[in-house]
């Protein structure tokens, strides 16, 4: 719209044709009005400041993780192994022509089928027996228990005290120790030990284990006591034919100075047994006692 502003009177003729532009200096539309400088530049500031922000970005955003394309090469070192695996299926036949016709076939006249004969079967090879190991058959004969000598030792010189009668110590005759002739020890005849002739027995082989039938405890003496000694001593007794404890030994002492063995000794011999036997009759039978001291 044109603004109201004060007319001055045309100084132009009437008669003159008008035009549009044909207007008077102080007449002025809206839309030919000036437009300032100030805002030609701020809008040629922002168009730079968006153009900078936009190179800003492009320069400093991420870049994408690109790796160069190799190709790949052919690799001739490898060795490839024969893997047991399932096999692989087999192919299909190509074959389509279509098969000759079949020949005819009449039934059989033979009302009874002829069966085929079955293949016989071999019989299994009994077992093998091995023969039994040969026995050798060594005659075996027994040898008497008598000292051997080995080769390089001294022998000792004889002993002079043997004598040819009767006394004591070594000799022929009637007398205690080593000797042939009725005594105690070893040697021929009748007595108690080693040697041939009577004596004690060892149960076992036809001889009956004497049977205990009055037992009796060893006491304790007061120096024994006072030492708190406890413990075993192991005996070695010879039952007579009668059931009495005759002939005494100890094996294995407990205690051989308060007084323990001798202790144990005295109640051994106080035993009754009923006695051994042997083919029906009663024998001297050789036994071991074992008496244990034990404080309560």
């Amino acid at each position: 719209m044109a603004e109201s502003t004060p007319i001055r009177p045309a100084t132009q003729s009437r008669s003159a044709p008008l035009h549009l532009t044909d207007r008077s200096v102080d007449l002025c539309f809206a839309f030919e009005r000036r437009q300032s400088n100030v805002g030609v530049g701020a809008s040629i500031a922002a168009h730079v400041a968006f153009g900078l922000v936009i190179l800003l970005a492009l320069r400093f955003a991420p870049q994408p993780n690109t790796a160069e394309f190799l190709p790949d090469a052919p690799v001739n070192d490898i060795v490839w192994l024969a893997v047991p695996g399932p096999g692989g299926g087999g192919g299909g036949g190509g074959n389509k022509a279509p098969e000759p016709p079949r020949k005819a076939e009449l039934p059989g006249k033979e009302k009874i089928t002829v069966p085929v004969a079955k293949t016989p079967t071999a019989a299994p090879d009994p077992p093998k027996v091995e023969p039994p190991p040969a026995e050798f058959l060594i005659p075996a004969k027994t040898i008497a228990s008598a000292e051997q000598m080995l080769p390089g030792v001294i022998q000792s010189a004889p002993t002079t005290t043997s004598s040819q009668g009767a006394g004591a110590g070594g000799g022929a005759g009637t007398g205690t120790g080593q000797g042939i002739g009725v005594g105690q020890g070893s040697g021929l005849g009748a007595g108690f030990g080693g040697g041939s002739g009577g004596g004690a027995f060892r149960p076992g082989a036809g001889i009956t284990q004497p049977t205990v039938l009055r037992e009796v405890k060893p006491g304790y003496t007061t120096d024994a006591m006072r030492a708190k000694v406890q413990g075993s001593v192991w005996l070695e007794c010879i039952v007579m034919p009668d059931g009495s404890v005759g002939e005494v030994k100890v094996i294995r002492s407990l205690d051989p100075i308060f007084g323990l063995d001798q202790e144990a000794i005295k109640a051994a011999k106080m035993w009754r047994f009923q006695p051994g036997m042997r083919q029906g009759e009663p024998v001297p039978v050789n036994i071991t006692i074992v008496l244990t001291f034990t404080l309560r």
